[in-house]
């Protein structure tokens, strides 16, 4: 199996340079003008029992049988902003360009009607770019919202400076636990993960700066060249 360094092993200028600018975005303050919205998505593979589980009952756990029936796959879109404590959820039978645009669309025209521009911040994915807009609306649709965005790339490799990934790995822990087969069925958990966890407003407080990676990851940083 190939390997890939989420942290570079030796000197990296362009991933020193994408990781400052994530983190100086980071330190904006909270604005409701121009939110700082992270994003990431995650396959999920659906998955059904082959024999009915076995409930707990006093002195042993609910048990379930190792086989399982594969019912397809699918991908969670997850977006956070993290200085509000908001995130939503939402499970698409694929991972297209399209199907990106339209998470887009929603963002911009449901979630932050109001907002002058939206500060997103998300992984290098092909599908992560302002072209899929074109592939999913018409040019001025396209370029109308593509004006409402500002992007922000973490580092190849580099996806834990995406705070949305933290959001994905605390759903699994907390919803995802258990084997679900139907799409429908899955965003209805997803959903009720989503408003318990807003009700709580439950915030991200990120505390790695600029400084410390100049301290702590400085071997990120080539040795300059003087004239």
């Amino acid at each position: 199996m190939k390997k890939y360094w989420t942290i570079p092993p030796a000197a990296n200028a362009a991933f020193a340079a994408a990781m400052e600018d994530v983190l100086a975005v980071y330190r904006r303050p909270l604005d409701p003008a121009r939110p700082v919205v992270c994003m990431d998505e995650k396959p999920y593979q659906l998955l059904g029992h082959v024999r009915d589980p076995l409930p707990a009952r006093p002195g042993r756990d609910r048990r379930e049988d190792n086989e399982y029936v594969r019912s397809g796959t699918c991908s969670i879109f997850c977006w956070v902003e993290p200085l509000r404590g908001w995130r939503r959820v939402d499970a698409r039978p694929r991972r297209t360009r399209v199907d990106w645009a339209h998470q887009v669309e929603h963002l911009l025209t449901v979630d932050y009607p109001h907002a002058a521009t939206v500060v997103l911040v998300m992984d290098n994915l092909n599908t992560h770019t302002t072209a899929s807009l074109y592939e999913a609306f018409d040019p001025g649709k396209a370029f109308a919202l593509a004006q409402r965005l500002e992007i922000h790339h973490t580092p190849k490799h580099g996806s834990w400076l995406n705070i949305a990934e933290i959001e994905l790995s605390a759903l699994t822990r907390q919803c995802l636990d258990r084997r679900i087969d139907d799409l429908a069925v899955l965003n209805t958990e997803l959903a009720a993960w989503q408003q318990h966890t807003n009700s709580n407003q439950r915030q991200v407080d990120w505390h790695f700066t600029t400084d410390d990676a100049r301290v702590k990851l400085r071997h990120l940083y080539p040795t300059t060249q003087q004239n």
